[in-house]
């Protein structure tokens, strides 16, 4: 299984961006994972750069609208999308308008974090912090804080 994160905008907060590092670091014990930060722009410019990041893998769009998954339901849903196809299963977190509707449109599935809103750098963070979560739930594993 190969994860990709593709996320727009650039997180430029050091101790946000050693955060996400350090989870990126943990997941890659496991398996293949990238994190591909897009320029942010409008819809028309996004779009291709989001759909490239994400050519030939499973797509999940990360959006409030999206199914609510508990810690275990997320591991079993990445494990799930990882098994079919290439093995690959990207995950999209949009700007600070969201997704543009045609990538939306085209996922394979949509998947909320919380109700909440969070500012798209804060979940891309909570988004690595849940992928690195599977990997240890898919592997009986402790979690490890």
């Amino acid at each position: 299984m190969r994860l990709v994160v593709a996320a727009v905008g650039r997180v430029k907060d050091k101790p946000l961006r050693a955060a996400m590092d350090e989870y990126l670091g943990r997941i890659r014990r496991y398996v293949a994972c990238d994190e591909i930060e897009i320029q942010d722009g409008p819809p028309a410019k996004v779009g291709p750069l989001l759909a490239r990041a994400s050519a030939g893998a499973s797509v999940i769009a990360m959006e409030v609208g999206g199914k609510a998954l508990g810690s275990e339901a997320f591991a079993a849903g990445v494990e799930r999308w990882g098994s079919r196809g290439k093995g690959v299963v990207a995950f999209l977190i949009g700007g600070a308008d969201g997704l543009p509707p045609d990538v939306s449109a085209a996922a394979d599935d949509r998947w909320s974090l919380s109700p909440l809103t969070f500012p798209h750098r804060l979940a891309r963070l909570v988004l690595i912090e849940q992928l690195y979560r599977a990997m240890t739930l898919l592997r009986g594993e402790p979690y490890a804080h």
